[in-house]
């Protein structure tokens, strides 16, 4: 049986059951990089219920750095601390590859920028984030807010859809296009290719630096652990 919190943090078992799994992995005293995202938020509830004694972590997003500093974990400079040994997030999508689509929660630059500085990163998903091939989901782009309208046309001579997302600007001060209709077969160079368009900061494929280990979780509480392939 649950306890009564954890009810309250996870409505979905696949996704506590990747979290869970992934706290397995923690080791004590270490500086974590911790994502952004509703899997992720309950990998913290849990993180922070088990006890777990970490340094400090670094976080991708205010949002998650508030529920980090809500449990009393101390929040970290990703410019002081220096390369971090785990980055734990979740993902929108992920192929066999474990190259993901990141961003629906806005928070892709800092995500990239972690995972980047990090040894490893596992991803944690519920099944229905697996796919064959990447791009149902949205891709999101970040965008300097001078460049939407150019940055726009140059996303549909590549072949998608770009929407400018009616929320808040990402905690860059920046702007998120969401591009349908993408079918992602070659991530790593779609990737470059909006990447290099001037105005985007960055987008939400994690292609060039996937995903390490992927933990899967099973609406029955099963979980499945993926490595990257050679």
């Amino acid at each position: 049986m649950y306890s009564v919190s954890q009810r309250k943090t996870c409505m979905h078992p696949g996704k506590r059951a990747a979290a869970a799994a992934a706290l397995e992995l923690v080791k004590i005293d270490t500086i974590l990089g911790v994502g952004t995202g509703s899997t992720v938020n309950v990998f913290i509830d849990l993180l922070a219920e088990a006890g777990t004694r970490i340094t400090g972590a670094v976080a991708s997003s205010e949002a998650t750095a508030a529920r980090l500093e809500g449990h009393g974990i101390e929040v970290l400079d990703l410019n002081m601390t220096g390369d971090l040994e785990l980055y734990i997030d979740g993902a929108d999508e992920s192929n066999a590859n474990l190259e993901l689509i990141k961003g629906g929660g806005a928070a892709l630059t800092r995500e990239k920028i972690i995972a980047g500085a990090s040894r490893e990163f596992i991803c944690i998903v519920d099944h229905s984030k697996q796919v064959d091939i990447l791009g149902e989901f949205p891709l999101p782009v970040e965008v300097i807010p001078m460049a939407r309208s150019y940055v726009a046309r140059e996303i549909v001579k590549l072949g998608a859809d770009p929407e400018f997302r009616e929320a808040p600007r990402t905690d860059n001060g920046n702007i998120i296009l969401d591009c349908f209709g993408f079918s992602i077969t070659n991530p790593v160079e779609l990737e470059a290719a909006l990447n290099a368009i001037p105005g985007v900061v960055t987008n939400g494929l994690f292609a060039r630096r996937g995903a390490d280990k992927l933990i899967v979780g099973y609406d029955d509480g099963r979980i499945e652990t993926i490595d990257k392939p050679d």
